[in-house]
């Protein structure tokens, strides 16, 4: 009996040993979400200020500051196609306290066009939300004679010497080889550190276009002093809804849309992740962001981060296959 009395009781005491084990882990996830932010968060951007990313990150801190009653810090690490900051947000302490903008570049771009990344999409995050979606704007400057594809094509065909194009990042670059390929002209690549540098370098004529930064653009757009000759998204964009499409330009196979998301180091709590995408969803509602977005090119996204995460992983692949199509690694 006492044998029986004493089996009961070890196997009572596993079984709370093991409740306690399932339980714990949560808890400390609740207690981290709870005391959650106790100092101020960084947002780390890829680029140099003026971009959409730029932009985003500065909206999100603003809001986020003001939602969880910590500063929102941003801080530009430009270099390397993104890839510096990025990997500084890598390896930073997964506590919440250090974030990333990171966009489509990043995260699906870069795997396709580099065989070793100090980072790797899939495993080096915690996916909190997609913040905002946008085209890229086929651009040129208004005071030239350029006004449709047709005659930024003819131009590059009648002066290859002279045609060129600007870009921040491999997604900006993929996307005007594929033009390239698509259209069968040769525009050289002049790389720079910001999207507020491309529309300045095709401004002041030290370049023949770009696929602008929606962000950026939209104000000179607006000012009459860049002419977008097309959208590289798959429909029309919203602000611009008498800009054609690249397919509606006559060129076929050239649809690419950004998006602007926010991730976290892997191994951030998981309730600290939920407590992030909670506020992202929050904050791209609010009214005023919406309109900011508006303002600066930009379409309010949201949604989750196992679905970021999901689109993120569909993409790589897709995008690894176009850019060996295109023959463009950049190791």
């Amino acid at each position: 009996m006492g044998s029986l009395l004493q089996g009961g009781f070890l196997a009572s005491a596993f079984a709370m040993a093991n409740l306690f084990a399932s339980v714990a882990p949560a808890f400390a996830q609740s207690e981290a979400a709870a005391g959650y932010p106790k100092q101020p968060i960084k947002i780390v951007v890829g680029f140099a200020p003026g971009g959409s990313n730029d932009l985003v990150a500065r909206l999100l801190a603003q809001k986020l500051g003001e939602r969880l009653g910590q500063p929102g810090v941003v801080e530009n690490r430009p270099g390397a196609g993104a890839i510096i900051g990025t990997e500084v947000v890598a390896r930073a302490a997964p506590d919440g306290y250090t974030l990333l903008v990171a966009p489509a570049g990043t995260l699906t771009i870069n795997p396709a066009v580099y065989s070793k990344l100090p980072y790797d999409s899939l495993k080096s995050f915690e996916y909190i939300a997609n913040v905002a979606t946008y085209p890229f704007l086929l651009s040129v400057s208004a005071e030239g004679p350029i006004k449709t594809v047709k005659d930024l094509i003819d131009f590059a065909k009648a002066n290859p010497t002279k045609a060129n194009y600007s870009s921040t990042s491999a997604i900006f670059q993929l996307t005007s080889e594929l033009f390239n390929s698509k259209a069968g002209v040769k525009f050289e690549h002049i790389p720079f550190k910001s999207g507020g540098e491309v529309v300045a370098a095709i401004l002041s004529g030290q370049v023949t276009t770009a696929f602008a930064d929606a962000g950026p653009a939209m104000p000179q757009i607006k000012a009459g002093k860049l002419r977008a000759l097309a959208t590289s998204g798959a429909k029309r964009f919203p602000e611009l809804p008498d800009l054609p499409t690249m397919k509606e330009a006559g060129i076929d196979g050239v649809e690419v849309d950004g998006f602007s998301a926010l991730v976290a180091p892997a191994g951030t709590p998981k309730a600290i992740v939920k407590k992030l995408e909670d506020e992202v969803n929050a904050i791209v509602k609010l009214a005023d962001v919406q309109e900011r977005f508006k303002q600066i090119g930009l379409v309010p996204a949201g949604g989750t981060g196992e679905e970021l995460k999901a689109m993120v992983a569909k993409d790589i692949p897709m995008w690894t296959a176009i850019a060996k199509a295109s023959n463009i690694k950049f190791d």
